[in-house]
């Protein structure tokens, strides 16, 4: 699943210590090279920002659908599958009655009637108010204006006008919600799962294996290649807790959400495997050269060839991150600014 995205590697290193290996900084010559022995090409030590990404396969599309049960009675109609459903609107109908969606995350798990109070009060106050209806006071406590009102609303949805509040007339999900697929059809019971649900904004859902989860980390930038090779920026939203697996012999991985803020970005695609490519490493204000500019010194470990005019020296150097073809840098005798050789 993950493929590392470092254009740059111990191969491409190794490659140049095989021309290399003889040569050495120390020794009877001083570590100075001959004017013969230049190099065909040259380059600048630079300081700048070094980010390493990983690369891993994700899933364009509206996220994990969640199931939304009835409350009983027989379902007479159903939102369609695709549709979005926003606050006050129904999602399905049981009885012949619409099932209202309002926004918030307390589920209705007790009727709403005067002398009742609490937190879930106050949200479904919250979402009478946004409707538009007033008269009542905001806050914890269902009150007889609080009914009075639900009343006046009971009676423009066209069902009975009791002032209470049930499970078999609301229902709660986080937003507006796009309707996933069915889990009834008309004229099943109404007391289990009826459908499944989705936010209506496309993002992309990576199930990243445990051992690679730090690689997501909540508000990091992410980058996503969409099948058409155009690609669209993300930034990492959710970091899941609780690890899964597909299959019992299957390796445990967490859900990872990215989110886009420019949608249009992603073009018309609705669902499709996308590759992520999220921040591995990075390394502010470095010292760094091309991977190709190291050679490896004869008493082990990497230099660099420093020019000097018509002349050059080899210089021991530690390295650090690799990334976008470049190497991090540093030792005493390298400094911003100095040429060092290249291959042809």
């Amino acid at each position: 699943m993950r493929r590392v995205v470092l254009a740059a590697g111990i191969a491409v290193v190794a490659a140049g210590a095989a021309a290399t290996a003889a040569v050495g900084f120390g020794g009877g010559d001083g570590g100075t090279a001959h004017a013969g022995d230049l190099p065909p090409k040259s380059t600048p030590v630079t300081r700048q920002t070094l980010v390493a990404t990983d690369t891993v396969d994700g899933r364009l599309g509206y996220g994990a659908p969640v199931a939304l049960r009835g409350a009983g009675g027989m379902v007479t109609w159903l939102a369609a599958e695709g549709a979005t459903v926003t606050r006050g609107k129904p999602v399905y109908r049981a009885d012949g009655d619409p099932v209202v969606l309002l926004y918030g995350p307390l589920p209705v798990y007790r009727p709403l009637a005067p002398g009742v109070g609490g937190a879930d009060v106050r949200q479904f106050e919250q979402n009478l108010a946004a409707l538009g209806y007033d008269g009542f006071t905001v806050d914890d406590d269902y009150t007889d204006a609080t009914a009075a009102a639900v009343r006046h609303w009971q009676d423009d949805l066209g069902v009975a006008a009791t002032g209470t509040v049930t499970a078999a007339l609301v229902a709660y999900a986080p937003g507006p919600i796009r309707i996933a697929g069915h889990s009834a059809v008309v004229g099943a019971p109404a007391g289990g799962p009826v459908l499944d649900y989705t936010g209506t904004r496309r993002l992309v859902t990576i199930d990243l294996p445990v051992p690679d989860r730090d690689l997501a980390v909540v508000g990091a930038a992410a980058t996503i290649e969409l099948p058409d090779g155009n690609t669209a920026q993300g930034k990492v939203a959710t970091v899941g807790a609780v690890a899964t697996a597909a299959q019992p012999d299957a390796e445990p991985t967490v859900e990872v959400t990215v989110t886009v803020a420019d949608v249009k970005a992603l073009g018309d695609l609705r669902e499709a495997p996308v590759d992520v490519s999220l921040t591995a490493e990075s390394r502010e204000g470095v010292l760094t050269v091309p991977v190709a500019a190291l050679v490896a010194l004869a008493e082990g470990g990497y230099g660099l060839q420093v020019i000097d005019g018509a002349s050059s020296h080899f210089v021991a150097v530690e390295t650090g991150l690799f990334a976008d073809g470049r190497v991090e840098v540093s030792g005493a005798g390298v400094a911003e600014g100095m040429t060092v050789g290249m291959p042809s």
